[in-house]
C-alpha cells in the first residue's frame, strides 16, 4: 500500500481527534448545555447534521485506504477545504480553547490538503 495513503487517513484522524477533544472540553468547560445548539434548543435534525458532519473524518479515513489515487487526491482537496470553510463560519466560539483547537484544525486540515496535492501516486494496480 502506498504510504500516502496511511499518513493521510492519520491525518483525517488527527482532525477527528480534535474535533472530539473540542467537544469533550466543551462539556466539561459548562459551554455546552444539554439539547441545546448554539444556545437554542435543538430539533433532531440539528443532532443528525451535526453526526453526519462529525463523520466526514471518519469517513474520510476509510476513503483515503480504499478510493483510487487519482479521484482520492481530489476528494480529499474539496472535502478538507469544506471543512475549513465550514469551521471560519462558526468563529469565533465561546472558549479560547475551542478556538485554539480550531485554528489547529486548520493546521491538520492544510497538511492533509498539502500531503494530498504533493503526492504523486505509483500505477493503481
Amino acid at each position: 500500500m502506498d504510504p500516502t495513503r496511511i499518513i493521510l487517513a492519520g491525518g483525517w484522524i488527527s482532525l477527528m481527534l480534535v474535533y472530539l477533544l473540542g467537544d469533550v472540553l466543551r462539556i466539561f468547560s459548562g459551554d455546552a448545555e444539554p439539547g441545546k445548539i448554539a444556545d437554542k434548543a435543538a430539533a433532531s435534525w440539528m443532532w443528525l447534521l451535526a453526526a453526519l458532519i462529525m463523520l466526514v473524518p471518519i469517513v474520510m479515513i476509510t476513503v483515503s485506504l480504499m478510493v483510487p489515487a487519482t479521484p482520492l487526491k481530489w476528494i480529499t482537496v474539496i472535502v478538507s477545504a469544506a471543512l475549513v470553510v465550514f469551521n471560519l463560519a462558526g468563529l469565533p466560539y465561546k472558549g479560547l480553547y475551542d478556538n485554539v483547537l480550531i485554528v489547529v484544525s486548520f493546521g491538520f486540515n492544510a497538511l492533509v490538503i498539502w500531503v494530498a496535492l504533493a503526492w504523486a501516486p505509483a500505477a493503481e494496480q
